[in-house]
C-alpha cells in the first residue's frame, strides 16, 4: 500500500511540473503585436470615447457615428482616455512613434512629408532582435528621395521583413489605386514590386485589411512559433472621403469578412461592384434637425457627411474581422493589439466642389471636448482615442487616465517582448498601467510644430482659441497641467497652462496661478530637445539652464554592466560593479561590457557646445536630458548635435559598449565652444554627488 501512495504522489508531483513548465512557458511567451494607426481619425469619433454620449443626449440636431465594434475591444480591454500623438499633422507623429523619439529628438518634423526616416533603431529592427516576423501594411510616407529599391528609407530597409501599401505620402490621398477616381491612379508596393495592375476596384482600407488577414493567417501556419509586429496603417478616414464598392462582407475572422483571393483584378472579395458607391445602410437614410427646430421637419446628412460615417464605419468594420481572425485562431490571448490615430480631425474631404460641400469635424464633434484640430497643438489636435486589447492580460473595462504619448510604443513593445529599448528613445513603457503590474514611470509629453495657419473660429471652440494664430507652437504637459504656446517668438514667451482634467476644452488659462510651473516648463521644453536645422525654432539658441546638486566630488560615477542586447539600453540599477573614476580611462576592475558614467560637467561660460567622442565603439552621450552624441546604431552614421548651455553644472551620461573584437583604448571625449578648436574635454570639469 504504501509503494502505492508512492506512485501515485510521484505521478501527481510529476503532472504538477509538467502544468507547472507548461504554466511557465505560456507566460513566458512572446505576444504578438499589432499596431493599427487610423489617419486623421479624432477623439470624438469613437463610439466610447464620446460617440456614444452623443448619441444618449437624444439631441436630433447633433448627428452621431457608431462603432460597435471598436466599442466591444474597449469593454474587452483598455481605453486610454490620456493618451496623445506626437505631433498634429502625419509625416512627424509617425515618424516619432517609429523611432521611439519626441519630435525634439526625431529627424522628421514639421511637415516634412516623404522625407527619410533616419537610419536608427526603429519598432521594426528592436522588434526583430527580440525575434519577431515584421510587417509594415498600408502608408508609409517617410521613405526619402529616390524610386524603388534607391528610395533610401523604404520599409524593408527600416527593419520591416515584408512591406505592402503606398510609399508616397500624396498616395494615400486617393483610396482607390488602380481607378483614381478624384486623382490620378497611385502606385502599391509588394515589397520593391508595384502592383497596382491587378487592384481593380480594390477600395484601400479593405484592400489592407484583408492582406492583414492573409499575413496572419500564413503566420499562424507556416510560423507559429514565431511572434510577429504588424505596423497597420491605415489611409482612411483622411483625405477624399471614397466609398467601397458595396456592404462589408458577412461573417468575421477565419471564414468571413474580407478575404484576400490574390487574382488580378479579383485580388479581394470586394473588388466588384461599382467603386465609390456604398452608404452604409445605417447612415443611407439618416436625417437630422438641421434648425434646430423640433416643429419643421428634418432633412438628409448632406452627401459628405454620410460618406464620412460610412469610411469610420468601415474601419470599425475591419477593426471587428482583425479581431475575430484572432479568435478564431485562438491566438487571441497572445496578441497584443493597440487602435490609435496619428493625430486629429481634419476639415479636409477632397471631393469635387461643384459637387459636394466640405467636409467640416463640426457636424460631428470629431474634437470631443477639446478645441483645435488637425495641425493645432490644443488638445484637439493631439489627444488620440486609444484602445488596448490583450485578453488575459489587459483587464477589460478598464480606463487608463495615465498620461502617455506614441513613442512610448517603442519601449512599451520592448517590454512587453522581454528585452530593454534602445537609450536613445524618448518613451517608457505602459506596460504597468495596461497590466496593473509594476509602478508606472511618468510620460515625458512633449510636442513641438510649425504651421503657417490659423486654428478655426468653430462655435464650439472657446473665444481664446478661435482664429489663434499657430505658426511655430509647442506642448509640454506636467502631470494633470498642459502647457501650450502659439506663434512662439522667443524661449521668453509665456505659456499658456491648464487643467486639462478639469478644464479639457482649455477656456481658463491658469499661467498666473503657476508662476514656478511656468519657469519650469520653460526649462523643461529646451531639456527635450536638439536644434535641427531643416527645422529652425526660435528658441534654437536658448541656453539650457545650469543646475545646483549641492555638494558634489570629483570625478565620475562608473557603473558596469553585463549585457548581451547588441545596443545601448537603460539598464536595472544593480551593476556589476561600481566605482568613483577621476576620467573616462578604461579601470582595470570593469566587469561587464557596458559602462556608464554619470556626473555633472562644469561648463566655463555661456554659449553653443559641440561634443564629439573619439572611440570605435558603441556610445552615446546625453546632457540633461538631450540627445547630444549617438554612435550605438552604427559608426556609418553617427550623429552629433550642438547644444546651448549656461555657464555652470549640467547632468551628463557616457555610456559605451564593448565589443570584445575591437581593442577597447581610454576614450576621448572632444569639445568645441562656439566656432573655436575642438579640445579634448579636461578632467577637472567633471563631478558627481552621492545620489547619482
Amino acid at each position: 500500500m504504501m509503494m502505492k501512495n508512492k506512485s501515485i504522489v510521484g505521478i501527481l508531483f510529476f503532472l504538477f511540473c509538467v502544468n507547472y513548465l507548461n504554466a511557465q512557458d505560456k507566460n513566458l511567451k512572446k505576444p504578438n503585436i499589432i499596431y493599427i494607426l487610423t489617419d486623421d481619425m479624432g477623439y470624438g469619433d469613437i463610439g466610447v470615447f464620446f460617440q456614444n454620449e452623443r448619441k444618449g443626449k437624444g439631441d436630433s440636431s447633433k448627428p452621431w457615428l457608431s462603432t460597435p465594434n471598436l466599442d466591444s475591444m474597449a469593454k474587452q480591454g483598455a481605453q486610454l482616455t490620456q493618451h496623445y500623438c506626437a505631433a498634429p499633422v502625419c509625416a512627424p507623429s509617425r515618424a516619432s512613434l517609429l523611432l521611439g523619439l519626441n519630435q525634439g529628438h526625431a529627424n522628421v518634423r514639421n511637415n516634412q512629408f516623404d522625407k527619410a526616416l533616419e537610419d536608427n533603431y526603429t519598432l521594426a529592427n528592436v522588434l526583430k532582435e527580440a525575434g519577431y516576423a515584421t510587417i509594415a501594411i498600408g502608408k508609409w510616407g517617410l521613405q526619402g528621395e529616390g524610386e524603388g529599391p534607391q528610395w533610401p528609407s523604404h520599409p524593408l530597409k527600416r527593419g520591416f521583413d515584408d512591406y505592402y501599401g503606398y510609399i508616397r505620402h500624396k498616395d494615400g490621398h486617393e483610396h482607390y489605386p488602380k481607378e483614381g477616381v478624384y486623382s490620378e491612379p497611385k502606385e502599391v508596393y509588394d515589397d520593391y514590386t508595384e502592383v497596382s495592375s491587378g487592384l481593380d476596384k480594390c477600395y484601400t482600407g479593405d484592400l489592407f485589411t484583408a492582406r492583414a488577414k492573409k499575413y496572419i493567417i500564413d503566420h499562424k501556419q507556416k510560423n507559429d512559433e514565431k511572434p510577429f509586429f504588424m505596423y497597420l496603417a491605415y489611409d482612411t478616414p483622411h483625405a477624399v472621403l471614397e466609398l467601397p464598392t458595396q456592404a462589408y462582407p458577412e461573417g468575421n475572422g477565419l471564414k468571413g469578412g474580407l478575404q484576400w483571393m490574390g487574382k488580378p483584378g479579383k485580388m479581394i472579395n470586394t473588388a466588384s461592384g461599382k467603386v465609390d458607391s456604398y452608404v452604409d445602410a445605417l447612415y443611407e437614410n439618416a436625417t437630422y434637425d438641421h434648425d434646430k427646430n423640433p416643429n419643421t421637419p428634418e432633412i438628409a446628412w448632406p452627401d459628405t457627411y454620410k460618406r464620412f460615417a460610412t469610411v469610420n464605419k468601415r474601419i470599425d468594420d475591419q477593426v471587428g474581422d482583425i479581431l475575430q481572425l484572432l479568435r478564431d485562431l485562438k491566438i487571441a490571448e497572445n496578441t497584443l493589439v493597440i487602435f490609435t490615430s496619428d493625430n486629429g480631425p481634419s476639415k479636409e474631404s477632397y471631393l469635387p466642389k461643384d459637387k459636394y460641400e466640405n467636409y467640416t469635424p463640426e457636424f460631428f464633434n470629431n474634437y470631443a471636448d477639446f478645441d483645435g484640430i488637425k495641425r493645432d497643438c490644443y488638445e484637439g489636435g493631439l489627444r488620440a482615442a486609444t484602445i488596448a486589447f490583450w485578453p488575459g492580460s489587459i483587464a477589460g473595462n478598464q480606463i487608463i487616465d495615465t498620461p502617455s504619448i506614441s513613442y512610448d510604443w517603442m519601449v512599451t513593445f520592448a517590454d512587453a517582448a522581454g528585452i530593454k529599448a534602445p537609450i536613445r528613445t524618448s518613451g517608457v513603457s505602459l506596460l504597468p498601467s495596461l497590466t496593473g503590474k509594476g509602478e508606472q514611470q511618468e510620460s515625458q509629453i512633449y510636442v513641438e510644430y510649425f504651421h503657417p495657419g490659423v486654428t478655426p473660429d468653430y462655435e464650439d471652440f472657446g473665444e481664446n482659441h478661435k482664429k489663434t494664430r499657430r505658426k511655430q507652437m509647442q506642448m509640454i504637459r506636467i502631470g494633470n497641467m498642459v502647457g501650450v504656446r502659439y506663434d512662439i517668438k522667443s524661449s521668453a514667451d509665456d505659456f499658456k497652462i491648464y487643467n486639462v482634467l478639469k478644464d479639457p476644452g482649455q477656456q481658463e488659462d491658469l499661467s498666473t496661478q503657476y508662476s514656478d510651473l511656468q519657469l519650469k516648463m520653460k526649462e523643461k521644453v529646451l531639456q527635450m530637445r536638439h536644434i535641427d536645422t531643416s527645422a529652425s525654432r526660435p528658441y534654437d539658441k536658448a541656453l539650457v539652464s545650469s543646475v545646483n546638486p549641492g555638494v558634489t566630488k570629483p570625478g565620475l560615477l562608473a557603473r558596469c554592466y553585463q549585457t548581451e542586447l547588441p545596443w545601448i539600453s537603460e539598464m536595472d540599477d544593480k551593476p556589476t560593479y561600481t566605482t568613483a573614476v577621476e576620467n573616462l580611462k578604461i579601470f582595470k576592475q570593469m566587469k561587464g561590457n557596458l559602462i556608464h558614467w554619470k556626473a555633472y560637467i562644469d561648463i566655463p561660460e555661456n554659449g553653443e557646445y559641440q561634443f564629439s567622442l573619439e572611440t570605435d565603439q558603441k556610445f552615446f552621450v546625453r546632457i540633461d536630458n538631450i540627445n547630444i552624441l549617438d554612435g550605438d546604431f552604427s559608426h556609418n552614421a553617427i550623429e552629433e548635435f550642438p547644444v546651448m548651455l549656461q555657464k555652470g553644472l549640467h547632468p551628463i551620461d557616457i555610456y559605451i559598449m564593448k565589443d570584445e573584437k575591437k581593442s577597447f583604448e581610454d576614450l576621448s571625449l572632444m569639445w568645441k565652444f562656439n566656432s573655436g578648436e575642438v579640445n579634448p574635454v579636461p578632467e577637472a570639469v567633471f563631478s558627481y554627488s552621492d545620489e547619482s
